[in-house]
């Protein structure tokens, strides 16, 4: 048995590699990445023309009808050019709630748009990995009120799924009651916001409180997809810090000759290439292996957080006193990187959601 990507697999990723090289330098990131909302509308329309918005949407709505390991695709080439893009709510997150607990009449009317990049979809998910005081949403009515915070879309959204008490519902922005916040985070190349509620009309996705199972799937999806990201803007930095120890000379030689420097650099991509096989076998086990899908999905996440943790750490001195400047940029890529190890949760709580789904611990961790 041979495992890894597929041919088209591969030439779904050289062909929007190859694009973003073309039209996204770093020069491109700081001019996005300084305005209110970190959106490229050019890069926006070239994924919904390369069909990377519509891989998870089945052909019968608009889609391609395809797995996640083509969607893993997407996210490690995006977080390799750490582009300014809600790839992940928009395109993974969103497909699949509606998939998974959305009627046949909201799946008809909601999936093309999302195929076809029309309208923005923003997701909220973080208020069921840990349960906050004062987060959950009162639903009575066909309205809905209170906070929804770290909405994966942010200010580009135009329409937002909320995820709450095994409920998932849909909300208009620009629906009266509604109000969206911008969240600072330190990575600047993703929007993120708190959606705030006030008898705000809402369509409840399905049933209300039948969509704890479509919750897992989704949160599943998102695990496997940060983690790709992860593994991309990882790549991205160890790949830059190959190419400096090659050019940056002391003592009338390359840095890159120095036994310690070789060292270093072995020791980081022997953490790295592993991580790809994790993540593959992840978005193997969500499409065919359903029974193993929680536990995969938690353990790439948090093994790949661990391991680009290191080298974020490790890539950036190498570079020496300009690896903490923002001319090399590298702070685009380590501060994606920190912001995915806890989007959806950081490695303790998705170590402890993989005990939980294997048996070994009797129930989730609840905040204090």
């Amino acid at each position: 048995m041979r495992f890894g990507l597929s041919e088209d697999q591969k030439m779904l990723g050289d062909m929007l590699n190859k694009y973003l090289e073309s039209n996204l330098d770093l020069e491109g990131v700081r001019e996005l990445t300084g305005n209110d909302v970190h959106h490229s509308p050019a890069i926006w329309n070239a994924l919904a023309e390369q069909g990377a918005l519509g891989i998870l949407v089945p052909e019968e709505f608009g889609g391609s009808g395809l797995g996640m390991l083509h969607a893993e695709v997407v996210s490690e080439t995006l977080g390799r050019h750490i582009v300014p893009a809600s790839y992940l709510g928009h395109a993974v997150l969103a497909p699949l709630a509606i998939q998974h607990a959305g009627s046949e009449q909201q799946k008809e009317k909601l999936l093309p748009e999302i195929a076809s990049g029309e309208v923005i979809y923003g997701i909220a998910l973080t208020d069921v990995v840990m349960n906050r005081e004062n987060t959950q949403l009162s639903i009575s009515g066909g309205k809905v009120t209170g906070d929804s915070t770290f909405l994966i879309g942010g200010q580009a959204a135009e329409k937002l799924i909320l995820a709450t008490a095994g409920t998932l519902i849909l909300v208009e922005k620009s629906a009266p009651g509604v109000t969206v916040e911008t969240l600072t985070t330190v990575d600047k190349t993703r929007d993120f916001a708190v959606v705030r509620l006030k008898d705000a009309p809402c369509e409840i996705l399905g049933k209300e409180g039948g969509a704890t199972d479509a919750i897992e799937t989704v949160m599943n999806a998102g695990r496997i997809n940060l983690a790709a990201d992860t593994l991309g803007a990882a790549q991205a930095m160890f790949n830059q810090a190959v190419e400096y120890a090659r050019v940056r000379e002391q003592f009338d030689r390359p840095i890159g000759s120095f036994q310690s420097i070789k060292h270093i650099l072995a020791e980081l991509i022997t953490e790295l290439e592993p991580s790809r096989s994790l993540i593959w076998y992840a978005a193997h086990a969500f499409d065919e292996v359903p029974e193993e899908a929680t536990a995969m999905a938690c353990h790439a996440k948090a093994h790949v957080s661990e391991v680009a943790k290191n080298i974020t750490r490790a890539t950036t001195e190498m570079h020496g006193g300009m690896g903490f400047t923002d001319l090399l940029g590298l702070h685009f890529w380590f501060k994606r990187i920190e912001v995915n190890r806890q989007l959806l949760g950081g490695p303790e709580i998705t170590r402890h959601h993989a005990a939980v789904a294997q048996g070994w611990a009797p129930e989730k961790i609840t905040a204090a």
